[in-house]
């Protein structure tokens, strides 16, 4: 096999060690000469190419502003045939008519090192330069001023397009020379190709606080059913025992895993689920430029959208987050390149995936209608169901009353030890309450809790004998006490009589007895 080496002839080389010089010239010398003669032969190449490149540019400029010019002083053609016509009103209201106010005036800005010495003047300057070189060029008294005025221009023009066909010419040549050589410049990277989204600041999706980890005494009641609505009613869990620090929205479930969060859409989310049904160009450009929406947590929080708003009435709504939801599952499905094969399959006329996505959409939002017309119904034949069982403390005698025993802070005795143990588990907002010895506030508490955490709450109150049933000490000095104390009395005596007429019933049954004996 041949193998072709002519594609390295292009390689630049300023150091080759097998370059014969004059015995007298040092080699070092004669090739760091040649570095800096080929170094310096590239700058001033480019330099020239850039300076050619700008030229052009304000060229082009000025070619534009004298083709407005000719057309002003075309157009006043027949006015210019009448007799005592002042030539120079009709060349400045011309020149007036081609000229550009504002930023338009100004030339582009040069690279950097191109006609630093002399800045390009404004093009109105131009223009002004260019109409006093005709006027001085037709004379005093032409023969027919329009017509020299004309040709005067025309010519002008003509000139800059040659020079413009020039630099073209000259341009081209100086980038062909450039391009024959392979230099250190030329290498770069093949074959890469990266894609970044342009992230919309305002359609972020914000990251949602990791929430405190809260040690609760029934981790297994906080599992909630993703698809369960919870409204007012709801139970919540005991991380809400906090009566000091309330919880604006009760109906999130507090998780002992921080990354385990409601399934709740995001901003990004509700945003793509506003897209209407059939709208997939939007929907494509809305991906395009927010990728991050296509993801299981958005699907899902989309599907708890349409849920939620299905029990609200807003059918076509909840539909059309349905489809939303579904679209971000399949383009997440089929691949790497899912969201452009999609796209590409639901828009074509006829696709046997048109009618797969479609049937599946129906099925599902089927699915929830269904579902939230047999809890709607459920909820209008029995409301008392939704209502909420609590754990009260209360003493069953009147005459008692429940005492609250806070273990100390600094206990010694191994019982104390225990029972701090277990006060220490509370939650903050129980703690508060035991703290400040008032049992209404220690049932509050105790409400916001689910059935199970409380009755476990008041067993470890039992174990750690924080919980003591007292007689209460009736004050005889006020009208309540003097009731209480008259009604003791009378259920004293009722009770003495009872005694007394059931020893005598006895005592008369003992007699009869005697007597048979007899």
């Amino acid at each position: 096999m041949v193998v072709n080496y002519s594609k390295w002839d292009a390689l630049e080389l300023s150091d080759d060690s097998d370059i014969e010089v004059h015995p007298n010239v040092d080699k070092r010398s004669f090739i760091r000469a040649k570095q800096n003669q080929i170094h310096q032969q590239r700058f001033e190449r480019r330099h020239q190419i850039e300076t050619l490149k700008y030229e052009r540019i304000i060229n082009d400029g000025l070619l534009q502003r004298i083709d407005k010019l000719l057309a002003s002083l075309r157009g006043h053609t027949q006015q210019a045939k009448s007799p005592g016509q002042n030539p120079d009103e009709f060349m400045m209201q011309a020149l007036m008519d081609s000229a550009d106010d504002g930023p338009d005036d100004e030339p582009p800005k040069p690279p950097p090192g191109v006609h630093t010495q002399n800045p390009e003047p404004r093009y109105s300057v131009m223009m002004a330069s260019l109409v006093d070189q005709v006027k001085k060029d037709a004379g005093d008294k032409p023969h027919d001023w329009f017509q020299t005025y004309v040709k005067g221009v025309e010519g002008h023009q003509t000139k800059v397009q040659n020079l413009q066909a020039e630099l073209l010419q000259k341009l081209a040549e100086l980038e062909k020379e450039e391009g024959k050589k392979i230099t250190s410049d030329s290498i770069h990277t093949g074959f890469s190709v990266s894609s970044v989204s342009k992230e919309q600041q305002k359609l972020k999706p914000e990251p949602k606080p990791k929430a405190e980890a809260v040690e609760v005494l029934n981790p297994a009641s906080l599992k909630r059913d993703s698809l369960t609505r919870m409204d007012s009613a709801g139970q919540s869990s005991g991380a809400e025992a906090d009566v000091d620090e309330p919880i604006q929205n009760t109906s999130k479930t507090v998780h002992d895993d921080d990354d385990e969060e409601d399934i709740q859409p995001s901003e990004l989310g509700k945003a793509f689920a506003k897209i209407k049904m059939g709208e997939y160009k939007k929907c494509l450009q809305f991906i395009s430029e927010n990728h991050e929406v296509v993801t299981e947590r958005e699907t899902d929080g989309l599907l708890v959208e349409a849920f939620n708003a299905q029990m609200d009435g807003k059918a076509e709504y909840a539909r059309n987050c349905v489809h939303q939801a579904l679209l971000l599952q399949y383009c997440r499905s089929l691949g790497r390149d899912g969201v452009g094969l999609f796209f590409k399959r639901i828009t074509t006329s006829g696709h046997q995936a048109q009618k797969v996505f479609h049937d599946d959409v129906n099925s599902t939002y089927a699915r929830i209608r269904t579902r939230c017309a047999e809890l709607a119904k459920e909820k209008a034949s029995n409301p008392k169901a939704t209502e909420t069982e609590q754990i009260q403390l209360h003493a069953v005698d009147p005459n008692t009353s429940i005492h609250i025993n806070i273990p100390s802070a600094s206990p010694t005795e191994e019982v104390e030890i225990r029972a701090r143990e277990i006060f220490e588990t509370f939650p903050p907002g129980l703690q508060r309450a035991l703290e400040s010895g008032a049992l209404d506030r220690v049932n509050e508490v105790l409400g916001k809790m689910s059935v199970e955490e409380a009755e476990e709450v008041v067993e470890k109150l039992g174990d750690g004998g924080m919980l003591s049933v007292e007689e209460g000490v009736i004050d005889g000095t006020t009208e309540e006490g003097q009731e209480k104390l008259r009604g003791l009395e009378e259920k004293a005596r009722a009770e003495k009589l009872a005694a007394e007429a059931a020893d005598d019933e006895q005592g008369a049954k003992e007699i009869e007895v005697a007597d048979v004996d007899d």
